[in-house]
């Protein structure tokens, strides 16, 4: 039997195409891995959360909005240290996720103050009440570190937690010394 090379041919352009779209679906992109790796940095947000972010419009808003996601987060830690449940072998890394969670709150409230200072937007009132809030979270992670209780499970992250929140008490005070709006007049 001999073989048909017109036949031949068309067997392989029919098939040629589908095996190289095979192919490609099954090697993922070189970029990929970083572009799932920057959604996972903002999966602290609970789907609620994102949606507020997302619609406020105004940088004060969104940097409000952070620091109560931060306060939050640290009223769900105090839960969990006064609440210990020794069964409960889930509950370290509860907490490590919350600190993380905290930690990037602060960090893209700080990130926000930036940006808007820089675009010369009016965030005055939103500083103050950030700046604040960070101030009263910084003494309370301090006391956990010598003494909290399931420190190995999450102290890399409560670490991380207090220098975000140095970090954005100092950047807080840089931006409003350099903050060149002016401040709202009130209404006589």
């Amino acid at each position: 039997m001999r073989a048909n090379p017109i036949r031949n041919a068309r067997c392989l352009c029919a098939w040629l195409p589908a095996a190289l779209l095979a192919m490609t679906l099954a090697i993922p992109p070189a970029s990929a891995a970083p572009a799932q790796v920057e959604a996972q940095k903002k999966d602290y947000l609970t789907d609620a959360e994102g949606d507020e972010i997302r619609d406020a419009y105004a940088p004060s808003l969104k940097i409000k909005l952070f620091a109560q996601f931060a306060n939050d987060r640290i009223l769900k830690i105090k839960y969990e240290l006064t609440h210990l449940d020794p069964a409960d072998r889930r509950q370290g890394e509860r907490i490590n996720d919350l600190l993380n969670a905290y930690a990037g709150c602060i960090d893209d409230g700080d990130e926000i103050v930036g940006i808007a200072v820089e675009k010369q937007e009016d965030v005055h009132a939103a500083m103050k009440l950030f700046t604040a809030d960070a101030k009263d979270f910084l003494p309370y992670l301090q006391s956990l570190e010598p003494k909290a209780p399931l420190l190995d499970a999450y102290k890399d992250n409560l670490d991380d937690a207090i220098e975000a929140t140095q970090d954005a008490i100092s950047d807080l005070a840089d931006a409003a010394t350099e903050d060149s709006t002016a401040p709202v007049r009130r209404k006589q």
